[in-house]
């Protein structure tokens, strides 16, 4: 196998007049998480559609594993697991009898009993599918994508929709399968899911790759160390620019009356503030303080929230 995973070149995909892929490059190195980030509507489902040979690209090169869908369709099958954004499985069949129906599409792979178990579904075994909570189904949907010992995971949007403790228990799955050395290709619109299992990330924007890097050196880049963020009577009364002249100060912009200040030193930045609604008489009505994040830099690069849209 090639050092890279995945290789994509010049990657484009229109559906009639509307370009959802618009020359993408990309490299997954092998055994890494990579995600693909941005908001819905970016291109991510399709770039990932059309790396899993479910899409039909419009030009451009996609190599995975050494290979190519157009010749190796066959090999390529057996070597990877795909959880699709939504997955339909069948309400009637129990738990044990859907991770038996997809292991029967593999040469070789885990046996059933040891993937159930490995998604924490044993005292589900013998329950429909169609009597599974969310979490549940999307574990499910992870064991079938897992039943021929993939060696890369396709994951669109895996947790969308579930509860924080489901989440955070197929986040837990998905580490367990990144230990053992395989990669991962992830799509997400969760800053805080791709800072956490991601060694890579691709930020995507009307179909276009806008920024890559590691999730640290993606927030480095901007320069941002804090996100103020705060709500006031008044505030209409406060000067932008003077809040951008305060010591520390990066960056300061308002959005439905909350002002958001882009702050590299937290200590001298909030006092100032603070002092200067004092000075106008304006009452804060809500402050609340972070480390910068992905979601920052994608408000950096595109002036807009990944929820936006």
């Amino acid at each position: 196998m090639s050092e890279a995973a995945l290789r994509v070149q010049a990657l484009r995909k229109a559906y009639q007049d509307v370009v959802a892929v618009s020359g993408l490059d990309l490299e997954v190195p092998a055994g890494q998480c990579f995600g693909l980030l941005g908001p819905n509507g970016a291109g991510k489902t399709t770039t990932i559609e059309i790396c899993e040979g479910l899409t039909a690209r419009d030009s451009g090169d996609v190599e995975v594993l050494g290979m190519r869908w157009e010749t190796d369709a066959r090999a390529l099958k057996q070597r990877l697991g795909i959880q699709l954004q939504e997955t339909q499985l069948s309400d009637k069949l129990t738990v044990e009898e859907t991770v038996r129906l997809f292991r029967s599409f593999f040469d070789k792979g885990p046996t059933p009993d040891r993937v159930i178990a490995l998604v924490q579904l044993e005292e589900k075994r013998r329950s429909r599918v169609g009597t599974l909570s969310g979490g549940q189904k999307q574990r499910l949907a992870l064991a079938c994508a897992l039943v021929g010992d993939p060696e890369i995971l396709f994951l669109d949007e895996p947790t969308t929709g579930l509860d924080p403790q489901a989440r955070r228990q197929l986040w837990d799955l998905i580490e367990e399968f990144k230990r053992a050395g395989k990669t991962i290709l992830l799509t997400t619109h969760y800053m805080d899911e791709a800072e956490r299992l991601c060694e890579r990330v691709a930020i995507m924007d009307h179909g276009k790759i806008i920024a890559l890097g590691s999730p640290r050196e993606l927030v480095a880049s901007i320069g941002v160390e804090h996100v103020v963020e705060f709500s006031a009577d008044g505030a209409e009364r406060l000067d932008l620019a003077a809040l951008r002249a305060i010591n520390g100060v990066r960056d300061a912009q308002i959005d439905n009356g909350v002002i958001r200040m882009q702050v590299t030193a937290l200590h001298s930045a909030v006092p100032s503030l603070l002092a200067e609604l004092v000075r106008l008489d304006i009452r804060l009505t809500e402050l609340r303080t972070h480390s910068a994040t992905l979601e920052d830099v994608f408000v950096t690069l595109t002036g807009r929230h990944l929820r936006d849209e």
